[in-house]
């Protein structure tokens, strides 16, 4: 697994690594479905994971990430490969320390969190003692996976992006074999899933581990709590812990509303965002990792205009493969739920239901990804105040969302009201990369240029092909025939859509050296 400078090279081999990461994790997601349905003991599973799944995303992925990677890489650009691993020691031993105390106390605080993130259990016993078993299990996962991105991020920063993008792979064969050949032998099986997430976690650190070693960027740990770049760290990271996982948080609070609502909500959600989630990860998480370093670099050289440039190219591929996969997701929406998840116990209420809060989703995908690429427009200039700042806004307008669209569909008994917290979650998405965007351009620090405002336009006339194209496919059969018949009817569905689409770029002006790296 080499390393790579390249954008277009690196976001490609990112793209891949997600890409294999995203099919095991439908995989996964299938074989839950099959074995343990859309019911009372998958929410509880559902809660239990994401409960570190999250302090995940908000301390490894998020804020540790986006505050270490710029200084790890002035360091880097500025100063002696001692300084350079002197850092890489004192990072080591003050994260460890940390990661230890907060996975003790969770551990310890198992019935208390559940009550926190999961308060609709509290009626129900045996959901919360399932749950806080459950969790005491999977907490542990946070001090492995956040050593991991501790790992993932320097070997980001030297441009080697395949060992860290291809470590998820490993949670999904983990889960699968949990679920396959170990959940059987417990008196209650999904219990397994569990511990496949712990052994997930050890398994995910110890491969990146020899990596680290032949770049010799594995030193001894060290107390690091004085040292300045330790200090530097945790102040970024401070703000950033809001700043930059203002969606997770958004999905937590639905989780918290979702517990109230009908037995199957959690899991409705949790399918609908896992099939968000793909383009999400294969687009705005792979932009996300592949810049933040390149960014880093050309503030910490001083280069505005390669700056400006790295924004433009990763804006020019939202536009086209990020609106055409929302626009994709919206209109097949039960026929991908359909195909992927409805068997055993996962019925076509479920697929149907499902489909709500998928489409729903989908209409906040494009700002998804626009926020994994203006965030860390701020993070590479060490800016994580103002990040925070606009995150707490967008936290703040997601709950009154929450509000205003959640209880009135309750009050009236209307079917699915876990859409609502879905159309919520991608509202405050969009102010939220609204109001990034626009604190850029207060701040001169990027505006959209004119060639990319053309080039968006020229796009258009390709995403109304596209929604044209699955418009007179979406109303297949779906229900009452065969797997194999299903996943044909939808390959052959997506791939006429993506020819339509691509033939009208091609006739509109589109070429290839639009997304040729800066």
């Amino acid at each position: 697994m080499k390393k790579s400078n390249n954008l277009v090279k690196s976001g490609s081999i990112v793209g891949l690594m997600t890409l294999l990461s995203r099919l095991l994790g439908f995989v996964r997601d299938q074989v839950l479905a099959i074995v343990f349905g859309a019911g009372a003991v998958t929410d509880v599973f559902l809660v239990a994971f994401k409960i570190p799944n999250f302090l995940r995303r908000l301390f490894a992925e998020g804020a540790f990430a986006q505050a270490f990677i710029p200084v790890f890489t002035e360091y880097k650009e500025t100063k002696s490969r001692e300084a350079l691993i002197d850092l890489a020691a004192n990072v080591f031993g003050a994260l460890t320390s940390i990661l230890l105390l907060v996975s003790t106390v969770g551990v310890m605080l198992a019935p208390l969190l559940i009550m926190l993130f999961a308060p609709g259990f509290i009626d129900s016993p045996a959901q919360f003692e399932l749950a806080t078993h459950m969790l005491r299990i999977t907490f542990p996962y946070l001090l492995f996976v956040s050593l991991m991105a501790y790992a993932g991020s320097m070997l980001n920063t030297f441009g080697y992006f395949a060992v860290p993008s291809f470590t998820p792979v490993l949670l999904n064969i983990c889960m699968i074999s949990a679920a396959l050949w170990f959940s059987p032998h417990f008196e209650q099986p999904i219990v397994a899933l569990a511990w496949g997430v712990f052994f997930a976690g050890v398994f995910q650190l110890a491969f990146q581990l020899p990596f680290l070693r032949k770049l010799g960027l594995l030193p001894k740990p060290k107390w690091g709590w004085k040292h300045s770049g330790v200090r530097r760290i945790l102040k970024l990271m401070a703000p950033a812990v809001l700043g930059s996982s203002v969606a997770q948080i958004n999905l937590l609070l639905d989780t918290v509303i979702a517990s109230f609502l009908t037995v199957g909500s959690l899991s409705w959600l949790y399918y609908s965002d896992r099939l968000m989630e793909f383009p999400l990860g294969l687009l705005g998480v792979t932009l996300g990792t592949i810049i933040l370093p390149r960014l880093s670099s050309e503030h910490a050289l001083a280069e505005p205009e390669k700056f400006k440039q790295t924004i433009t190219w990763a804006l020019r591929l939202v536009a086209l493969i990020g609106i055409p996969s929302a626009i994709g997701l919206m209109m097949l929406a039960q026929p991908m739920l359909s195909t992927l998840f409805e068997y055993g116990q996962f019925t076509a209420s479920d697929s149907a239901m499902a489909s709500y809060s998928l489409i729903a989703y989908s209409a906040g995908l494009p700002a998804f990804i626009l926020i994994k690429i203006f965030a860390p427009a701020f993070f590479a200039r060490q800016d994580t105040r103002t990040p925070v700042r606009i995150g707490i806004v967008a936290l703040i307008s997601n709950m009154a969302y929450n509000l205003i669209l959640v209880l009135p569909m309750v009050w009236l008994d209307m079917t699915a009201p876990h859409t609502a917290l879905a159309i919520a979650t991608s509202l405050s998405a969009w102010q939220q990369a609204y109001m990034l965007y626009q604190k850029l351009v207060v701040q001169g620090i990027y505006q959209v240029p004119a060639d990319l405002s053309r080039f968006v336009w020229r796009c258009v006339p390709a995403f109304i092909t596209l929604s044209i194209a699955l418009w007179f496919t979406h109303s297949m059969q779906w229900h009452d025939v065969k797997a194999s018949v299903r996943v044909l009817q939808l390959l052959g569905i997506i791939t006429a859509g993506t020819a339509f689409y691509t033939v009208a770029l091609l006739v509109f002006g589109i070429r290839p050296k639009h997304i040729a790296s800066p």
